[in-house]
């Protein structure tokens, strides 16, 4: 059940995060939109309410988090290279997972929004300095400092996480 789970395994930061670290992330980020869209555009209205694990969200549902969860991280990334320590506010993605839109709305709309969403985020990340990279924000749960280079790797991680999470489920079930 954990490999289902976390199928690339949980979030790791390198104790040194290197500008290989962060190019490779860009890169991740950059690459998403597209491969997501290859992954998921031809599966019919069962696929994508079909769950990538026991008691886990819908492939309909895991899309659409994703367009939230990454629509979050680029304010985030704004919070940090404009305010001084600035506390995010975290938001409860079961509860979004949850309502009408997640739940029934054509996947289309994430996608179309993750692709516009990633274009910028990557142009604004490809234009920053060493410096900017080492700014923060403060996440609430346990106050922890998130630096703009750690945020880029946490989110090529949950890209990847959740690409996971249906291209596993597209194989066990031999959609692919």
């Amino acid at each position: 059940m954990e490999k289902l789970k976390y199928p690339i395994g949980k979030f790791e930061c390198p104790k040194e995060i290197t500008a290989a670290h962060v190019a490779a992330g860009i890169q991740v980020l950059e690459t998403l939109p597209q491969r997501l869209d290859n992954l998921v555009k031809d599966l019919s209205a069962e696929q994508l309410a079909t769950p990538y694990r026991p008691e886990g969200w819908t492939v309909r549902q895991v899309v659409h988090h994703m367009a939230d969860s990454h629509h979050h991280s680029y304010t985030r990334f704004k919070w940090a290279l404009t305010e001084v320590k600035p506390m995010i506010k975290a938001y409860e993605e079961k509860e979004w997972s949850s309502l009408f839109d997640a739940r029934t709305a054509p996947i289309q709309l994430s996608l179309t929004y993750l692709s516009a969403l990633h274009a910028k985020i990557v142009y604004l990340l490809k234009g920053l300095s060493s410096e900017d990279l080492k700014k923060y924000y403060v996440h609430p749960d346990g106050n922890l400092p998130v630096t703009v280079e750690e945020n880029i790797l946490k989110y090529a991680w949950h890209s990847n996480h959740h690409y996971a999470h249906v291209e596993g489920l597209l194989q066990r079930e031999g959609w692919v």
